[in-house]
């Protein structure tokens, strides 16, 4: 199906899509409890406490960078105290990095403060779009991951 102005229908439905996740987006960084971290920075401990200790280069991999710039990251998380690094049980040439408890709830706390602005937003809604919100979560969860 295309519009009047010949424009596929999926690809209006996912710029408004991609527009309305951007926005939403914008307003959780906003919610941010700490400013002194960029947000590579923040995902990058998000992703430590999710996977575990990873190699450098398995956090590189995770967050889509390259593993220069993940060096780079690692250092300015590991000067802060955020995350430590110890040696690879079985390869001597390889370390592990793993969220410090510090870093931890840093991390605890910037999304409990981010997953409660959210929570108050969808208390505002009727129950039908929450359900809604409920499916849209795991497709939207889908299509990150794809």
């Amino acid at each position: 199906m295309t519009y009047a102005n010949e424009v596929p229908a999926d690809t209006v439905l996912a710029s408004e899509l991609r527009t309305t996740v951007m926005r939403l987006a914008r307003r959780l960084r906003n919610q941010r409890t700490d400013d002194s971290l960029s947000l590579s920075q923040i995902a990058t401990l998000g992703t430590l406490s999710r996977h575990g200790a990873l190699t450098p280069s398995e956090l590189a991999a995770h967050e889509r960078v390259q593993p220069p710039s993940m060096t780079r990251l690692l250092a300015k998380l590991e000067e802060a105290g955020l995350v430590s690094r110890t040696d690879h049980p079985t390869d001597g040439r390889q370390v592990l990095v793993a969220v410090s408890d510090k870093g931890l709830a840093m991390i605890k706390a910037d999304r409990r403060r981010r997953d409660a602005w959210l929570a108050q937003r969808m208390r505002d809604l009727p129950t039908e779009d929450v359900a809604v919100l409920h499916r849209a979560s795991e497709i939207l969860g889908r299509i990150a991951e794809g």
